[in-house]
């Protein structure tokens, strides 16, 4: 009895022949299953354990970013995305929809992005809140699908578990979850969970036929598990994933990774490399349409980013191999060691030393070999390692794009390949010892607590633009992007001095930064200092001369000054660069007005109309326009429609008013509508402004409300007289006379 029971038992230990996505089979390492396979067979149906799981990485989550909620917007990205953004301000319409496949923005092509921060717009408005909610609920969801789809894959529950919780928590996810600009990371982070998702699903039943049609007997329930549905879906989350952000275009990469391990589509050990080459061959075949769809994704980045891609041939040897070698460091660096960091690390050459590049390369050429000699063994590492290495490649810097040298959220979906490796070789590493469920799940309490802190502190950043920026200079050196930005915060603030002081630390670590000559010059405006603020405008256009924006701002600063002649040269530049810049047509049309050129001002005013028909300030100056022409039978219309798009626009209440209470035709005269539109622009002008009263005596006189006429045109001409403004205080004084003699004032 005791040698049958001894048979009995070796016979029982026998590893299962069964794939590892039925049975939690490593391929190619006998026997080396762990206690959770052994003690606790896999249970996919242990539905509890998997709930509370799923709530237990939604609660991590949450405590995490929960607090995001109550955070605002802040002064990077966020205006070009959002508040800024003229699509996404428009709401969720048809035309945006169109205008979002149909255009770029922002500089990337990622239509879905865009329409998903369009909806938020159509349903939260600008409150900020509402766009952090929607990063936060694809964040947990794109948690809970990795922990479903990984212990799917490989049929192991706790180390699924710890890896989608690494995923929740770490600090490096903070910059995608709780940026509102990134919103393309978490939603392509959960299209690319799906892909996952469609994609398990169908290597599983592709699988299943393929080992039934082996067999001399087909079972004819095979045509009930049909992959194509999966197959189909699969492709379709993945077109989603890559209109949400096209460096989804390794993920083809990342499924083959899959096949080897855990989905064991290799066949586990095969006899010859021949027959690797064959299986790899048929499953890149397999995945062509997916190749297809990146590479036509690659290709509207490159049309994309266009000019903001910095020209291979203005970056030195040094930096075109060494900062994707020392990204790849940093990030695993940040990865174990999550402290210092930030949204924005500046571009420094100087920090790019050959004898650390040298050091970085042979760590990324160990780890790899490593990797690699464990390739049948043990092949979560080749898997993970590779997983890391791959999806990084789009984001290295090898096409840099901007000023920063690395950043946080390039991690997103990279590093979840390093927390499958290191999860995986802990347990392998701790197989031996007696208590190691008790060893095990310390680790990863040691681990995971710490993380969710460091991770709340991080996002305590994001409160605000100013702690953002004054962290970034607290974890950063030389940061002139960091100057800039918080001087923008303070500008707007009042702290004009102080602004200026962080200007002024830009230019001086970046003399090319022409961004910070134009901010600078906007603070001197705001002092007074119209001279100074010219001067900083030109040393901007002396780095950037194509840049209509600064053109745009320095023929205004001149227009203040007095130069009229010299800020018309400057619009016309300004045009000359951007012919469909509206705001400088219609200060193009404003010092044309100045000048005594009302024909030419007209045409540019109704050039602006054309390129933005809601423009209020250009109806009412065109409806100006014309009234100096003597049209005021066109000029109506005009100063309507500002009212209708700005009901409460003083200056086009004023004008409509003028022209309803003095037109020369008794037809276009209205004095009872002449005085409501006087006393409501008087109202929002506090009775202050010396052109309103003179039109409400003007409105009264013609109403035949002559003691009130007299009385405001008394007002006026006292407020005239006090300002020194005698050619005025003259028409007032003889428009006075005509309302004691009882008779209305009209124009010739």
């Amino acid at each position: 009895m005791k040698g049958k029971a001894r048979r009995v038992k070796a016979t029982a230990a026998k590893p299962p022949s069964a794939p590892v996505s039925q049975g939690g089979k490593i391929p190619g390492v006998e026997g080396s299953r762990s206690l959770e396979s052994k003690s606790h067979p896999v249970g996919l149906n242990d539905r509890w354990t998997v709930f509370g799981v799923c709530l237990f990485l939604a609660a991590i989550t949450w405590s995490v970013f929960g607090q995001t909620l109550h955070y605002g917007f802040v002064n990077y990205d966020d205006n070009l995305y959002v508040y800024e953004n003229a699509e996404v301000s428009g709401g969720l319409t048809l035309k945006g929809v169109v205008a979002m496949f149909t255009h770029v923005e922002c500089n990337f092509y990622h239509p879905l992005t865009m329409i998903s921060l369009m909806l938020n717009y159509q349903l939260h408005g600008l409150q900020a809140g509402g766009y952090h909610l929607v990063n936060v609920l694809l964040h947990t969801l794109s948690v809970i699908l990795l922990f479903l789809i990984f212990r799917r894959m490989t049929g192991f529950t706790w180390r699924s578990a710890f890896v989608a919780a690494v995923f929740a928590i770490h600090p490096l996810r903070v910059e995608s979850v709780a940026w509102v600009a990134e919103r393309k990371d978490v939603l392509s982070g959960f299209f690319f969970m799906l892909t996952l998702w469609a994609y398990a699903r169908y290597a599983e039943k592709r699988s299943r036929i393929e080992g039934r049609a082996s067999k001399a007997q087909a079972n004819p329930a095979t045509a009930s598990q049909s992959p194509t549905l999966d197959y189909c879906l699969m492709l379709l989350f993945f077109a989603l994933g890559l209109m949400s952000k096209s460096s989804l275009v390794t993920l083809p990469f990342v499924l083959l990774l899959l096949d080897y391990w855990p989905l064991d589509r290799f066949g586990g050990k095969l006899a010859s490399w021949h027959g690797y080459f064959s299986v790899l061959a048929r499953l890149v075949l397999e995945k062509i349409p997916l190749f297809a769809l990146s590479a036509a994704a690659a290709v509207m980045t490159v049309v994309a980013e266009g000019e903001a891609i910095a020209p291979i041939k203005e970056l030195s040897l040094v930096d075109r191999l060494g900062n994707p070698i020392m990204s790849y460091v940093t990030y695993l660096r940040q990865m174990v060691y999550p402290a210092g960091l930030t949204h924005f690390y500046p571009f420094s050459p100087k920090d790019l030393f050959v004898w650390k590049i040298a050091l970085a390369l042979v760590l990324l050429v160990a780890v790899s070999a490593a990797a690699l000699a464990g390739w049948r063994k043990r092949p979560y590492l080749l898997v993970g390692w590779s997983w890391y290495l791959g999806m990084l490649v789009p984001m290295i810097g090898i096409m840099r794009v901007g000023y920063f040298v690395h950043a946080d959220r390039f991690t997103y979906l990279p590093q979840i390949g390093l927390y499958v490796l290191l999860t995986w070789t802990a347990v392998d590493l701790c197989a031996g010892l007696h208590n190691r469920r008790w060893v095990l799940g310390g680790l990863a309490t040691i681990i995971l607590v710490p993380l969710i802190f460091c991770a709340r502190a991080q996002a305590f950043y994001w409160r605000n633009s100013e702690s953002l920026w004054a962290h970034a200079l607290a974890c950063t050196t030389d940061n002139f992007i960091a100057h800039n930005n918080l001087g923008n915060v303070l500008f707007l603030q009042g702290d004009v001095d102080e602004a200026i002081t962080h200007y002024q630390k830009a230019m001086l670590i970046r003399p090319d930064y022409a961004e910070a000559y134009y901010n600078l010059a906007l603070a001197l405006l705001k002092k007074g200092d119209v001279d100074a603020a010219i001067i900083q405008y030109q040393r901007a256009l002396q780095i950037k001369p194509d840049d209509a924006f600064v053109h745009n701002n320095l023929g205004n600063a001149l227009c203040q000054k007095g130069d009229v002649d010299a800020a018309i040269v400057q619009y016309q530049k300004a045009l000359q660069i951007k012919p469909d810049y509206a705001e400088a047509c219609y200060n193009l049309g404003n010092a044309l007005l100045k000048k005594g050129d009302v024909d030419e001002a007209i045409t540019q005013y109704q050039t602006v109309l054309q390129l933005a028909p809601d423009n209020p300030e250009a109806h009412n100056d065109l409806g100006g326009a014309l009234l100096q022409k003597g049209s005021m039978d066109e000029a109506i219309p005009h100063f309507q429609t500002a009212l209708q798009f700005q009901p409460n626009y003083a200056e086009a209440q004023n004008n409509l008013a003028w022209v309803l209470a003095t037109a020369p035709r008794a037809s276009l005269r209205n004095g009872y509508q002449a005085v409501e539109l006087a006393q409501k622009a008087n109202q929002l002008a506090e009775g202050k402004n010396l052109i309103f009263l003179r039109t409400l005596a003007a409105a009264y006189a013609e109403a035949g409300r002559f003691p009130e006429a007299v009385e405001t045109a008394q007002l006026a001409l006292q407020v005239a007289e006090a300002q020194s403004k005698s050619a005025l205080a003259d028409d007032i004084r003889s428009q006075l006379t005509l309302y004691q003699a009882g008779t209305p004032f009209h124009s010739r």
